[in-house]
């Protein structure tokens, strides 16, 4: 069985923007699936609701994206009308909690990691991801299994920045990873990157769950008091306990706050 975790994030890496309160988090979440679900399970679920409700086309592949769904945009105007839009619903919580996933959520607080490191200024982005590959590693190491790690891209300059910080784990490990026991548990040395018009159904689920676990993180770590009753609640009602966790024990396992 091989794995793959799959990435998305609500924020930007701009520390220049952090005393910004709409600007001062980070958050990576990664999804983790068995790539053999992925094909016969995940890919066909997620190709069968968009056809259902928003007459995808395989020529032409309706791609799953948190903001156009929530505001009904093009190609999601069906949710407009409310008896679709409750059937639509209900579907995607019930697969949901089908799925077959965990998921790593990291959040970096980009004003307090200003402050602290006058000098050290790690790119929050790629912090994150380091962070992200530590938690999937050991877990992968855990129990015996591999696996490799994909983003959605954010374009040229950032892919490349992004794929050279990956290198430079297998090279030099991080505080908790030794280089030389990377190969045991990530399969490649070279970062997956993929544009959203791929159709990569397990990007698509990172990118439907970021925002929620972003929430669900603050509030863990009471960093923003928030108690509306919204949607995302009860998609964290259902996926909770697929947050990685030892035990009960989520901290350090699904969730990590930085710096």
């Amino acid at each position: 069985m091989k794995y793959r975790i799959y990435i998305d994030e609500v924020g930007n890496n701009d520390i220049g923007s952090s005393n910004n309160p709409n600007h001062r988090f980070l958050c990576l979440t990664g999804v983790v699936f068995d790539l053999d679900y992925v094909k016969e399970v995940l890919s066909p679920d997620i190709e069968n609701l968009k056809t259902k409700y928003f007459n995808s086309h395989p020529d032409d592949p309706v791609i799953f994206h948190r903001k156009e769904l929530m505001n009904k945009k093009y190609p999601f105007k069906a949710l407009l009308n409310p008896d679709i839009e409750k059937a639509f619903n209900e579907e995607y919580l019930q697969l949901l909690d089908k799925w077959k996933f965990k998921t790593i959520t990291v959040l970096i607080d980009k004003l307090e990691h200003q402050n602290r490191y006058s000098t050290w200024r790690y790119d929050p982005y790629h912090y994150c991801m380091a962070i992200l590959f530590e938690r999937f590693h050991l877990r992968l190491k855990e129990t015996g299994l591999t696996g490799d790690m994909m983003f959605e891209s954010r374009g040229g300059k950032e892919d490349r920045r992004l794929k050279e910080s990956y290198r430079n784990i297998f090279l030099k490990g991080t505080d908790w990873i030794r280089p030389e026991d990377i190969d045991d548990t990530i399969t490649s040395r070279e970062l997956k990157i993929k544009p959203k018009s791929a159709n990569v159904a397990g990007l698509q689920v990172a990118d439907l769950l970021a925002y929620p676990l972003y929430r669900f993180t603050l509030k863990y770590y009471n960093l923003k008091n928030d108690d509306r009753e919204t949607f995302n609640e009860k998609i964290l009602e259902i996926i909770k306990p697929k947050i990685l966790s030892n035990g009960n024990r989520l901290e350090g396992w699904g969730i990590k706050r930085l710096p």
